[in-house]
């Protein structure tokens, strides 16, 4: 996995920064969420690469929890430590907490407004056109690194992971806890053995 080298690790108080502007900017749900985590911390910064980015949201989505929060303590972590895990939680979830409050006590006076229901209805494909970015971002350094290592098979076989598991969710409505065990299991199985046989291939040629 390509690191990033980094010019300067970012202060504490730069990530409380950081995840402050992140939570204030977090309408639509986790899709925009985690569409600006990876905006300021890959794109804008450089503070992470897109395959250490992916590597550490796929630890947090293959866990139980809260995958924003888990994500945000993975990234602080990494940039800061004991104390960075502190700044990025607090820098994070303070402002937007305070706002989710604020807009919920609010919610009664104005949900009899006509002009709500509209903006609910724009903001909702509004979400799904965003989580839809964020999907091909993250399969993009994966189909990338699979071409690298294990050529035109590998990203096909990445495909059809993809494409199977878009239908036993959202078209079969299986369980998350069923599909992600068996994707796994079935990564296990086939990606080691093409990634073995890869590998000894190249060490032959050399």
């Amino acid at each position: 996995m390509q690191t990033v080298q980094q010019d300067r690790t970012p202060g504490i108080w730069q990530l409380f920064r950081v995840w402050a502007g992140i939570g204030l900017q977090s309408f639509g749900g986790g899709a925009s969420t985690i569409f600006l985590i990876q905006h300021e911390f890959v794109e804008k910064h450089s503070w992470l690469t897109k395959e250490e980015f992916t590597h550490l949201w796929n630890l947090c989505i293959f866990t139980p929890g809260i995958n924003l929060v888990a994500l945000t303590i993975l990234i602080g972590r990494k940039l800061g430590g004991r104390t960075g895990i502190i700044s990025s939680l607090v820098g994070m979830l303070l402002p937007s907490a305070a706002i989710t409050c604020l807009l919920t006590a609010g919610f009664q006076e104005v949900e009899q407004v006509s002009a709500v229901p509209a903006i609910i209805k724009g903001v909702v494909p509004a979400t799904g056109g965003i989580m839809l970015t964020v999907a091909l971002r993250f399969a993009q350094p994966q189909l990338k690194l699979g071409l690298q290592r294990g050529g035109l098979p590998i990203v096909c076989i990445s495909i059809f992971f993809i494409l199977i598991c878009f239908v036993a969710i959202a078209l079969l409505n299986f369980s998350v806890v069923l599909v992600f065990p068996c994707a796994g299991l079935l990564g296990i199985i086939l990606f080691t053995r093409r990634l073995k046989n890869k590998q000894k291939e190249v060490e032959q040629h050399d």
